[in-house]
């Protein structure tokens, strides 16, 4: 396992971490009291920790915190970086703070490692979010402030408000068929020590698909017999340091194949 320190913090988390959304669909049934595989999911998370995976991405929108907060319980928390997000409507003051709470129950935590803004709100004013973030970090109950799906110019507009600390990460799409349009992104983080969070670290899948074998036959000629899936993630953490794949955790057998894996490096030059 290959650890990186994450962005502008000191801590040293796992380079390939585990991603808890599944789909609407999921996310519907759970309000129906319906948590389809449950103890699979939760069984994954624990499988990944075990194998050495530390960094572990949720959100309110996905309905998983809890099980991430279940999964962790057995474990020692300041050994694992915990990363949720809140929802779009909820980043006015008053609302911020209930929702870090409503996550830190759910997580059955006394503090949440990295925030995140999940989506930005033009409705809500950006500098009352911002410098409510800072406050929450004052009272201990997180660490680090994290923005997700901005575009450059608001992430640098949302940098220039904060006073007391600085982003520490933000979350894209970005993988092998989405990174040329992310270069921009890609090299203002890396200058500001912004780690890059990267969601549909395979495409939804799509590097799975046979027809694409092909692309990755090269690699597999100097690697071994490694699955698609896994090169594509050992070339995101290959082409770049400050990057963070987040591959969903959806049951123990991918996540032992992305751990078993995961200390691969590519000649990128060759």
């Amino acid at each position: 396992m290959i650890y990186r320190e994450f962005g502008n913090t000191s801590f040293k988390t796992s380079t390939i971490g585990m991603g808890t959304y599944y789909d609407m669909r999921w996310i519907f049934k759970t309000y129906l009291g319906i948590y389809s595989g449950k103890d699979q999911k939760i069984d994954a998370y624990r499988a990944g920790i075990d194998n050495g995976i530390n960094l572990i991405d949720t959100a309110e929108l996905y309905r998983t915190e809890k099980l991430v907060g279940t999964a962790i319980k057995s474990y020692k928390r300041d050994e694992l970086f915990i990363a949720t997000k809140v929802f779009p409507t909820h980043l006015s003051p008053k609302s911020l703070e209930k929702a870090l709470n409503r996550s830190l129950k759910n997580l059955d935590t006394d503090y949440i490692d990295l925030y995140q803004i999940h989506f930005p709100n033009p409705a809500v004013d950006l500098k009352k979010t911002m410098r409510t973030m800072e406050k929450m970090i004052d009272t201990g109950k997180m660490r680090h402030i994290g923005v997700s799906n901005f575009t450059l110019n608001l992430l640098k507009r949302a940098q220039g408000i904060l006073s007391k600390y600085e982003i520490t990460s933000i979350q894209i799409n970005y993988n092998v068929f989405h990174r040329n349009s992310q270069k921009a992104m890609i090299d203002y983080c890396n200058k500001n020590h912004i780690a890059v969070m990267a969601y549909f670290p395979l495409g939804h899948g799509k590097v799975t698909q046979p027809q694409f074998n092909k692309y990755f036959d090269h690699v597999r000629k100097t690697i071994g017999d490694v699955p698609n899936a896994n090169i594509a993630l050992a070339y995101l953490i290959s082409r770049n340091q400050n990057v963070f794949p987040i591959p969903r955790a959806s049951n123990r057998a991918h996540v032992l194949q992305n751990a078993k894996n995961s200390d691969i490096l590519l000649n990128l030059n060759s």
